[in-house]
């Protein structure tokens, strides 16, 4: 017999971590829509890395994992309460106490070994929202391309979880409490965005925010040349980038949609701008990576070459969006 959390409301999202986090706060209480919580967590970023393990550069859309959790639950005034241990059956209990509290539980893991993932690939810096368990499975919550309430043997979350590597951690879960402080909704929001535009604007090395978009224009054409699986490569990449939400459009459509309510709410004339500008952003993202596919499909340089200037733009578009964010 399953034990589950009593009348548990899964939150329907597209991205990992704001499907997770915004599962826990909707038993807390908070309902708010995804760009909501991705702009209250200051999420838009990027970064271009080359990783030892993978023949392909990482190409991210958004702030590092963890980070976007700890700023939505600073902003809204929340508890955030994370686990982590090396051992396995640690974390275990971790979990199955707060789910026989009735205390739903956020996982950060790695996918490879969720046996409903279609595209295995290791990534460990996935989330799900746990909300219940048998003998043989754990019940979770994962976005909506991943099919939302979703189930998995308990060995294969095991596995998910202990996981090393790149973005990894060492079985983390967290859970979030509300302190009864209650939030100033537009006060959060001018600070979020305030904090966002600050940081995307100041990054600690070139291959990071909109100097990191303007780098990958010259890096990608190093790629292409020196790639020895340019399909697989650039094929690869087009996939994380537009479905699995790495750096893609989804993070500037978020974004542009979390600027929108915004502005609604406040009617600054600056998050108007801004939100139009991301809005060119979005298109011009989703152009790249259908680029990108091209070049694995064509093995033709001058689909990178195209993609390389459009780069270049959005560099500039999302500075130039960013310095008006930061007026407000």
């Amino acid at each position: 017999m399953a034990n589950t959390i009593k009348k548990f409301k899964q939150f329907n999202g597209q991205h990992c971590e704001t499907t997770a986090t915004g599962s826990l706060l909707n038993q807390i209480g908070i309902e708010l829509s995804e760009p909501m919580l991705f702009g209250l967590g200051e999420g838009l970023g990027f970064i271009f890395w080359n990783m030892k393990i993978v023949d392909f550069p990482f190409i991210g859309g958004r702030i590092k994992p963890d980070v976007l959790t700890q700023n939505i639950a600073k902003n809204l005034n929340l508890e955030l309460k994370v686990d982590e241990t090396s051992s396995v059956k640690k974390a275990w209990e971790n979990v199955k106490n707060n789910i026989d509290n009735n205390i739903a539980v956020g996982l950060k893991l790695d996918c490879y070994h969720l046996d409903y993932f279609t595209n295995k690939i290791h990534f460990a810096g996935h989330y799900v929202a746990m909300y219940g368990y048998d003998d043989n499975f754990a019940y979770l919550v994962d976005t909506k391309q991943q099919g939302g309430k979703v189930k998995t043997p308990l060995k294969n979350l095991e596995l998910a979880r202990n996981e090393k590597g790149p973005m990894s951690s060492r079985n983390l879960s967290y859970t979030i409490k509300d302190m009864k402080k209650g939030y100033d909704i537009k006060k959060a929001i001018v600070d979020a965005i305030k904090n966002n535009a600050k940081d995307y604007l100041n990054p600690p090395i070139t291959n990071i925010g909109y100097k990191g978009v303007l780098k990958t224009s010259e890096e990608i054409k190093k790629w292409f040349k020196n790639s020895k699986d340019i399909e697989g490569d650039f094929k690869t990449t087009a996939m994380l980038m537009e479905k699995a939400g790495t750096g893609g459009a989804l993070f500037r459509n978020l974004y542009r949609d979390f600027l929108k309510e915004s502005d609604d709410l406040l009617q600054i004339k600056q998050i108007a701008k801004a939100q139009k500008i991301f809005s060119e952003s979005a298109i011009l993202w989703t152009k790249v990576s259908s680029l990108f596919n091209k070049t694995g499909e064509t093995k033709n340089i001058e689909y990178i070459n195209q993609a390389s200037e459009i780069l270049v733009d959005l560099s500039e578009k999302e500075k130039r969006a960013m310095e008006l964010l930061l007026e407000i």
